[in-house]
């Protein structure tokens, strides 16, 4: 039995997972994305976890979140802290999940109306 709405009303909801892919609202996203409560999912140009850099984080500050949840691909792994400082700073929260946690977290503090957004790492080569 399910517990939520598939599309909440007025935000972004995250309606399946497969590892190599995430559809938001129904729509197939096949690489690393931001999926913030409300507005349009942005592209996040990530491809392997080695690869994040302060400016991934910066990105995920513009977009104004109120905790961050950081689905680091199919297992969890956790980004060092200077990595998102600016996070840090302006008093967001962070916590880090691998992909399938992080899509099944997010659906569940969007649905309560709180201002979260995912950071979504899809590794092009991930395994199913």
């Amino acid at each position: 039995m399910k517990f939520q709405l598939d599309e909440p009303q007025g935000g972004n909801s995250i309606s399946r997972h497969d590892g190599r892919n995430v559809w938001v609202n129904g729509v197939q996203h096949s690489a690393s994305l931001l999926v913030p409560w409300r507005g349009e999912a942005q592209a996040w140009a990530l491809t392997r976890f080695e690869d994040l850099t302060e400016a991934h984080f910066e990105q995920v500050l513009a977009c104004k979140p109120e905790l961050v949840i950081f689905g680091s691909g199919s297992r969890i792994r956790f980004a060092k802290p200077a990595l998102y400082q600016s996070l840090i700073q302006a008093r967001i929260g962070v916590e880090t999940m691998d992909l399938a946690a992080a899509c099944r977290t997010y659906n569940v503090l969007a649905s309560e109306g709180r201002t979260v957004l995912a950071a979504l790492l899809i590794e092009s080569d991930a395994a199913v």
